[in-house]
Formats: structure tokens, C-alpha cells, sequence
């Protein structure tokens, strides 16, 4: 049986991405910084849950001794937990930046790290990290582009650090039967944006499983959308 843990998801994308995985016969871990709300969303898809706030390296340790011991291995990590704060780069205080760093950056490197181990006792693993379009450098130079106005220091930058941590994990792990890509879900209808996006958090998830569930002629270190390829 095929396992996957998904960060953040209780609700939103992440909730969808599990629901998704779940349909398709995956052993699923919801992973939740509330108990609660942890819970309540595994509960409602007949998931595994667990206690996961990717900035508390013991909930992070917890977690992989709780997967480790219940399924012996992990096959998919969705890192997909984050927020988007912040406005121009003159107008964001560093305080607010090291906080979208500590979630979209640091805690995805940590909860990674933490996971290796399980995944590479997976004859497949994948890790999938939930990037955007908005992180990319090619989209934010072009004037041309929709998004090219968008002017927010601290979730793009951490974005943009995001994918980079995707092409180096990709690099180290290209020797194992691990891929690693970075999705982008679209500009999705979720409480990260006050519901005010164009696509469905499950048209995002979709995005997510995709990658999650490549076949072995799949492609790692890869940044994608639902149309393909995206530029860095």
C-alpha cells in the first residue's frame, strides 16, 4: 500500500490533495498543526492523522516515528503547508518575513530532512512541494505577465527560495528511486487569499496528486502547473 503525509492539510489545498490521494487508494496522513481541526479533516475522509506545526521540530519528529511505526516507510511527502503574508519590500517588517520563511521555507526543509529516511525505504518515493507561479523570476520580470504587477516581498521571495530547495533536493537525491518537483496550483479559492482566486483548491490539489503519484519515467527537479512545464 502506497503511504503519503500531507502538510497543512486540513483544509484548503491540502485537505483536497489527501481527499484525492485517498480516493485513489492511498494510505493518508493528514498532517495538522491543530488537533482538532487534524482530526475532524481525516475523520471526513477516512485518513490516518497527525499532530505537524513544520516550525516544532517535535511535532516533526513525532510525526515520522508515529509513520515510521504504523507503516514502516513513506512513499509520498506533499509539503504544502504555508502562508502568504506581507506587501512591497519597504513596507515588510523583518519580523513578518522570518515568519513566511519559518513555514514556506525553513519548515519544508525541516519536515524534508526529518522524512528522507522513510521515503528512501519506499521503492518510489516523491516529495512534492506546493510552490506558486508568482515565486518564479521569469513571471515576475515580465510586465506582459497577469501576474507581473504582484509586488509582495515576503511570500514570493520565500517562493522563490522554495523552488531553489526543490532543484537541490532534486540534485542530491537523483541516485535514489526518489523524485522531487514543485507544483503550482493556480490561483486557488482558499483562506490563504480570502477565497478570492479563480480555481478550486481541488483543481489546485489536482496539480499536487499528479506529481505525487509520477511513474518511474517520471521527471524530478521539475516545476509544474496544470499546463506543463514552468519557467524558474
Amino acid at each position: 500500500m502506497t503511504t503519503a503525509l500531507i502538510t497543512g492539510a486540513n483544509k484548503g489545498i491540502g485537505f483536497e490533495t489527501a481527499r484525492l490521494l485517498g480516493e485513489r487508494g492511498v494510505d493518508v496522513v493528514v498532517g495538522a498543526r491543530d488537533p482538532g481541526r487534524g482530526a475532524e479533516a481525516a475523520a471526513r475522509i477516512g485518513a490516518a492523522w497527525v499532530e505537524l506545526d513544520v516550525t516544532s521540530p517535535d511535532t516533526i519528529t513525532a510525526a515520522a516515528a508515529f509513520i515510521g511505526e504504523r507503516f514502516g516507510s513513506l512513499d509520498i511527502l506533499v509539503n504544502n503547508a504555508g502562508i502568504a503574508q506581507g506587501g512591497p519590500p519597504t513596507a515588510t517588517p523583518l519580523d513578518l518575513m522570518r515568519g513566511v520563511y519559518e513555514v514556506n521555507v525553513f519548515g519544508v526543509v525541516a519536515v524534508t530532512n526529518t522524512m528522507v529516511p522513510l521515503l528512501l525505504k519506499s521503492p518510489a518515493g516523491r516529495i512534492v512541494m506546493v510552490s506558486s507561479e508568482v515565486g518564479s523570476l521569469t513571471v515576475t520580470t515580465d510586465p506582459a505577465n497577469p501576474w507581473g504587477e504582484l509586488n509582495s516581498l515576503a511570500y514570493q521571495s520565500s517562493k522563490t527560495a522554495l523552488n531553489m530547495v526543490t532543484a537541490l533536493y532534486a540534485k542530491e537525491l537523483a541516485g535514489t528511486p526518489i523524485k522531487v518537483n514543485a507544483i503550482s496550483p493556480g490561483y486557488c479559492a482558499t483562506d490563504l487569499n480570502g477565497f478570492q482566486g479563480d480555481r478550486t483548491a481541488a483543481q489546485g490539489a489536482a496539480v499536487s496528486v499528479s506529481m505525487a503519484l509520477l511513474g518511474d519515467d517520471g521527471p524530478t527537479g521539475t516545476f509544474v502547473n496544470e499546463e506543463g512545464v514552468v519557467a524558474w
